[in-house]
Order: structure tokens, then C-alpha cells, then sequence
């Protein structure tokens, strides 16, 4: 089977390694891809948001299976443009993308389906936000309701901050996404996240992760993309992963299919639990990134088998083995991250490291020049390794980290440290 995948991060990159180990993977082609998926997969210049690019690419390569990995591609419709015309897709419709290209929509879907979330305003003009901020007090948490690349939400813990982002995303800090605000209760607890497929009928769980989206030790600093992630995550049992699926998952699913617009594909589903109860922090439409680099690395070569069979409808025929196992990430970012960053710089000492299923360096933001890997984005490098133990696969994956040469690039020392604590 060819199989193309849509995207150029380090969540496209794990996918691939773990395609690619599959033998029903033949040709497998990544657009754009990236310098570390270069070395092993076919890559396509080509925007995976381009409707019309894609379907070109999907004909003259005859593909099989297409993977959307990043979000603004589902939600310009291209998994809806695949599947008009037959091809096995994973990911959802641009409807059903809503869950995540709106966060106005999630909390009327939750509404609806009586899913556990924090109490909200939604709000069309600054004014209006203000004086619901001012009403309820700090800290409170104010998002961007559109797609902001993970960066358009503001945990404030004074009103004055409060405020000064309501401004900033009424002021085109965050462009599009920022003409309407979503303003939530505070929620207390510790996050975590459940990944399930879904082929619009039957649902598969496949994992959780815990992310570190704040910049600094500790969980200090500005929101990022994430600065790493394990997996599994000690606080998701199997009592608060049953309440979660029981209570947020199959009603959200099936308030969609109510409406027309069966999902498809794989569902984040970002959780805050206290006291054994969860509730919905948000929804993305999409593996989270390094949340993806974290399962695959467990789930190897049997994720082609499963997303394959929720590209078909075949879900209800699928399980995925679990090894008594831990999976960790580091992402190595370009100083000044995330604000702002230069390029180019050269990464050195890849070439030394241990390449298997316990040891990879996936490449989130990077090219080639002269024959060397140099820096590209913010998020650079996603060091990532499997252990027997959590505190065995986070000394692999800082071991990794001490031999890549990289100067103008820093990580996270404490990934994990909830767990490992």
C-alpha cells in the first residue's frame, strides 16, 4: 500500500518511523516532511492545506491511505476532498473539525451532551469580555476560540492579565482566531490526555500522555507547544480513563453523529482530573505533538494497523498490545522560543546516536544545507526513548540530548517529574 502523510513536524516524523515498520507500508511519501524523515521516507513540497495539490499528489503516486497530521489541513477540507473521491482517510471532516477549530462549538457540544467542562463565556467584543472577567475574578483562563497554532490561551491569574489578553486577542495578536474569545472557570487538578480513534461508530483507545507546555523547569513561563511528554500517565487509571470515555467521550461522539457529522479519525481528548473526576479541558482534532512521539514509540509498527482500520470503518475488529512499558520526550527548542528565535543554525551529533525502538530523534523543525541539519522552527528536535521504567526511558532520552551538539538550542532538564516524583 502507498501511503502519503500530510504534515512536517515531529508528530509526522513518529507516525512515519512507525508506518514505515509495517509490511503493508510500500511507498510512503511525507508532504513537506523534514530533514530527519528524509533519510528513510519520500517527501513532497507541496502545502498539505492545498486542496488541489494534495488530490494531485494522491493520483500520481496512486495512493492508498493519506494521515492528515496537522490541524489547518482538516480544517480546509481535504479529508473531506479524499473521501469524495474513495481514498481511505484519517482524520476528520472539516465539520467535525470544529471540535477543535472552534472552541465556542466544543462547549455547545459539551452543553448538549452533558460532558463535564469548565464554566464559560463566549464573547464577540472586548467590552463585553471585560465585564464578565471583572464579574467572576482571577485567575481565569481566556482562549483564543479559533485555531492559534496551541498558543492563543492565556492562563491569568489576575484580572489585570485577565484583561490585557482579552485586548491582545481583540487586537490581532493571534489574527483570525482571536475575533471571538471563549473566557473559562480556572480549573484545578493535574492534566493529562486520552487519545481514542473513532471511525464514526466504534471508538479505540490507544493511549495517554502527559505534556509540559509551559517553557521553564517546573512549569514555569509562557505556554508553548509543548516542551515534552510520557506516556503513560500515571494519574489516568483505569477508573478515571473509564469515567473519561463514559462521560466526555461517548456523549460528545454521539451528539456529533446527532448532527450529521460522525467523526472520524483520532480524537485528543485534554483532560484536567481532580479528585478522580475528570473533566474537559479541550478537544484537538489531531494526535497532540510530542503527545504523538510518546505513543508511537510504544505502539511501533501496530498504529499503521489501527489508524488503517479506522480509515475503513473497521474499528470494531481492532486492538492494540500494550508492553508493560514507558515511553518519554524532550524537545529540544531554539533559544528565545517561543517568542522570538533565529534560523539556520548547524545540529551536530546526530549521526552518534542509537537509532531503534527504544532510541529516536524525531525532527520537528528542521532542513538540510551543505549536507548538514540545521535549526528551522521553534521546536526543533523531539529526543525521545522507551524504558522498562519512566526513570529508565527519561536517563535514555537525556543521555541522547548530552551527545547532540547544539548550542543555540535548550530543553526541559525535568520532563516527567510529576510522575518521577
Amino acid at each position: 500500500m502507498n501511503i502519503l502523510i500530510l504534515g512536517g513536524g515531529g508528530r509526522e516524523h513518529a507516525l512515519a518511523w512507525a508506518a514505515a515498520q509495517n509490511p503493508k507500508c510500500d511507498q510512503l511519501i511525507v508532504a513537506p516532511g523534514n530533514a530527519g524523515i528524509a533519510s528513510f521516507a519520500d517527501t513532497a513540497d507541496i502545502d498539505p492545506s492545498d486542496v488541489g495539490a494534495v488530490m494531485d499528489l494522491v493520483s500520481t503516486e496512486s495512493i492508498g491511505l493519506v494521515i492528515i497530521g496537522p490541524e489547518a489541513p482538516l480544517a480546509a477540507g481535504v479529508a473531506d476532498a479524499l473521501r469524495a473521491a474513495g481514498i481511505a482517510t484519517f482524520g476528520p471532516s472539516a465539520a467535525a473539525a470544529e471540535l477543535e477549530t472552534s472552541k465556542a462549538f466544543t462547549k455547545s457540544i459539551c452543553d448538549a451532551a452533558g460532558a463535564p467542562t469548565a464554566a464559560y463565556g463566549h464573547f464577540k467584543d472586548a467590552a463585553s469580555a471585560k465585564d464578565y472577567v471583572r464579574a467572576q475574578g482571577a485567575p481565569i483562563v481566556v482562549k483564543a476560540d479559533g485555531l492559534a497554532a496551541g498558543k492563543g490561551v492565556v492562563v491569568a491569574m489576575t484580572e489585570g492579565e485577565a484583561l490585557a489578553a482579552i485586548d491582545d486577542m481583540f487586537g490581532g495578536s493571534f489574527g483570525a482566531a482571536g475575533a471571538e474569545v471563549v473566557i473559562e472557570e480556572f480549573m484545578t487538578g493535574e492534566e493529562a490526555s486520552l487519545f481514542v480513534l473513532c471511525d464514526g461508530i466504534d471508538v479505540l483507545n490507544i493511549g495517554t500522555a502527559q505534556d509540559h507546555k509551559r517553557v521553564g523547569e517546573g512549569d514555569t513561563g509562557p505556554n508553548t507547544g509543548g516542551m515534552g511528554a510520557y506516556s503513560p500517565a500515571p494519574v489516568m487509571t483505569d477508573a478515571v480513563t473509564a469515567r473519561a470515555m463514559d462521560e466526555i467521550v461517548h456523549p460528545t461522539l454521539a451528539e456529533l453523529a446527532r448532527r450529521g457529522t460522525p467523526y472520524q479519525g483520532v480524537l485528543y481528548v485534554g483532560l484536567m482530573i481532580e479528585n478522580g473526576a475528570p473533566r474537559l479541558v479541550e478537544y484537538n482534532v489531531r494526535f497532540g505533538d510530542p503527545e504523538c512521539q510518546v505513543l508511537m514509540m510504544r505502539l511501533g509498527a501496530q498504529a499503521l494497523d489501527a489508524i488503517h482500520a479506522c480509515a475503513e470503518g473497521r474499528l470494531a475488529d481492532m486492538h492494540v498490545n500494550w508492553a508493560n512499558d514507558h515511553a518519554i520526550t524532550v524537545v529540544l527548542a531554539a533559544q528565545g522560543y517561543p517568542g522570538a528565535y533565529d534560523k539556520g543554525s548547524v545540529i551536530s551529533g546526530l549521526d552518534d546516536l542509537t537509532k531503534d525502538s527504544k532510541n529516536m530523534v524525531f525532527h520537528a523543525g528542521t532542513g538540510l544545507r551543505d549536507g548538514q541539519i540545521v535549526a528551522t522552527g521553534g521546536r526543533v528536535l523531539n529526543v525521545t526513548a522507551r524504558g522498562d521504567s519512566l526513570a529508565d526511558a527519561r536517563d535514555r532520552a537525556y543521555a541522547m540530548v548530552d551527545t547532540i551538539d547544539w548550542s543555540e538550542g535548550f530543553c526541559r532538564r525535568d520532563i516527567g517529574w510529576r510522575a518521577l516524583s
